[in-house]
């Protein structure tokens, strides 16, 4: 039995003569540890860098028994270390040269830019109304007019995640090509459609009496969004593409 870098158990035997597998062979070997995975989220892993499979000269994708094991090791950091891409990859990067990184547990604090502590994936960065306004450059009446919009909302703490953030300086950003808060909320409405689009996916996760299932929804989650969001960008540059050039 081959053992995985995080020393989990590896996936057999299947390729010690060194034959290469396809891509749903490996969707085979994988989901008797992961049912939930699919081959869109091995392509999604690849698109992001975290394999780097064969191709063959009509394009098809061949994997080596190192893929297929570095495909167990990082849906095993997302299930039980719950960790974003960002930092598998580093996690990734350290094991190839040869350097050996302590994980956090789940759930564990990290430390965030600033210096606060923080969960990843949870949004806990919590600062209040006047740093939110210091941050992002706008003054008191904007904050409110973004609030009763919905585009920006305070915990129930009365605080303001990483993300409120980061979308006062998005819209602050539009501001200045002459786009106010009320002209943003077609973004808001079609934001909550994607979430909606993501939350039927996710919530038989997030159901099921397998706590690490239930963990691994919210990584599906934030992947799903990633595509989302790359999704709506390509089809804007399409569309604008299309109608003004």
């Amino acid at each position: 039995m081959l053992r995985t870098p995080s020393g989990g158990a590896g996936i057999g035997t299947a390729t010690a003569d060194g034959r290469l597998l396809s891509i749903g062979a490996v969707l085979t070997h994988l989901q008797d540890e992961f049912p939930e995975v699919t081959i869109s989220k091995i392509r999604f892993l690849e698109a992001e860098g975290l394999v780097e499979p064969q191709r063959t000269p009509s394009g098809y994708r061949k994997f080596a028994m190192r893929d297929v094991e570095r495909l167990g090791h990082v849906l095993r950091m997302q299930r039980d270390h719950y960790l974003p891409l960002r930092v598998i990859r580093e996690h990734l990067d350290a094991l190839d040269r040869g350097e050996q990184i302590p994980l956090p547990g789940p759930g564990e604090a990290r430390e965030l830019p600033d210096g606060t502590a923080g969960s990843e994936g949870s949004g806990e960065l919590r600062i209040g109304r006047e740093a939110l306004l210091a941050a992002t450059g706008a003054e008191q009446a904007d904050l409110d007019q973004w609030e009763s919009y919905g585009l920006v909302e305070a915990g129930r703490d009365g605080g303001y995640d990483a993300e409120a953030v980061n979308i006062g300086k998005l819209i602050v950003d539009m501001g200045r090509f002459g786009l106010e808060p009320r002209h943003l909320r077609a973004v808001k409405a079609a934001a909550d459609r994607e979430v909606g689009l993501v939350e039927q996916v996710v919530a038989p996760l997030r159901r099921h009496r397998n706590p690490q299932t239930r963990t691994h929804a919210e990584a599906t989650a934030r992947e799903l969004a990633a595509l989302s969001v790359r999704l709506h960008a390509a089809m804007v540059q399409s569309a604008l593409r299309l109608r003004l050039f």
